[in-house]
């Protein structure tokens, strides 16, 4: 499908996702920045919370024939589906579906795959996170905002896990460390489980295999890193991807995008960055 033309009938700058900041925390993680364009269809592990600024955004599940326009939506985990910004600010939170607040937003809203939402108290939320970043609030400050917008919808603390003791173990290893290399193997004498045990195990309480799970994190990783003091190439290699191209791959289709549509905010320049990013965005194919 073609990218959607922008609400305000503006042409999105060709091959820019997005101008803003990427952040972590135990189980979750906020993308939030301005000039968002679309993305293509895509899937991920976590459940995905879209909060628009001062003007609607626009999202649909790959299956739906026609877009939703609004100003906040949820995704359920592994639900394929398509976002475009419009040019607009935007703000992605993330939560894994094995913490106790990722359970919790199953349990109210994993009827639907995707949902939107009305809320007045999410809205009030949404606005606090986007002025964060709008005054170039700290990283504390803006993870801050992004989980208490997750504990309002879920009524549970955003950062902890829901899953067997066992498997808690080993997420706890992939996220202090998702770049080190850890064979299933070694993740279940973590676990003190057998190999076939463990995978068993960690698909009933997560949702997704062992391997892909790793690869979510190391993911998660290079976004963060790429979008706060390193080139792609050296956040690809900080998370253990094989090389930029591995990496570029991965997040299309986690994302819809390439990591190379993302400018970190600050770097954006007076346009020639974006410029560089879309060529870049063009030879990764």
């Amino acid at each position: 499908m073609s990218p959607a033309t922008p609400a305000d009938g503006a042409a999105p700058r060709r091959g820019l996702a997005g101008v803003g900041r990427v952040l972590l925390w135990k189980g979750g993680s906020v993308w939030i920045g301005r000039d968002t364009g679309p993305a293509q269809p895509h899937s991920h592990h976590a459940i995905q919370i879209t909060l628009a600024s001062r003007q609607p955004v626009r999202i649909r599940g790959t299956a739906e024939g026609a877009w939703h326009e609004t100003m906040a939506a949820i995704v359920m985990p592994d639900r394929p589906h398509l976002f475009d910004g419009c040019g607009h600010p935007v703000a992605m939170v993330f939560v894994e579906p094995e913490t106790l607040a990722g359970r919790a937003l199953l349990a109210r809203h994993g009827q639907r795959d995707l949902s939107l939402l009305d809320d007045d108290g999410l809205a009030q939320g949404a606005a606090a996170l986007h002025a964060v970043f709008e005054a170039k609030g700290a990283d504390a400050a803006l993870v801050g905002a992004a989980q208490r917008v997750v504990e309002h919808l879920a009524s549970i603390p955003a950062a902890h896990d829901a899953v067997d003791p066992r498997i808690t173990v080993v997420l706890e290893r992939i996220r202090e460390r998702p770049e080190a290399s850890l064979t299933l193997a070694q993740a279940a004498a973590l676990a003190h489980l057998s190999p076939g045990r463990f995978r068993h195990l960690f698909v009933a309480q997560t949702g997704i295999s062992f391997r892909a799970y790793l690869l979510w994190a190391r993911v998660g990783l290079a976004m963060a890193r790429g979008m706060a003091d390193v080139s792609w190439t050296e956040a690809a290699q900080l998370a253990g991807f094989a090389d930029s191209a591995h990496l570029s791959r991965t997040c299309r289709r986690m994302f819809g995008i390439a990591p190379t549509m993302l400018v970190p905010e600050g770097r954006e320049g007076s346009g020639k960055t974006a410029e560089k990013a879309g060529r870049r965005a063009a030879a990764a194919g």
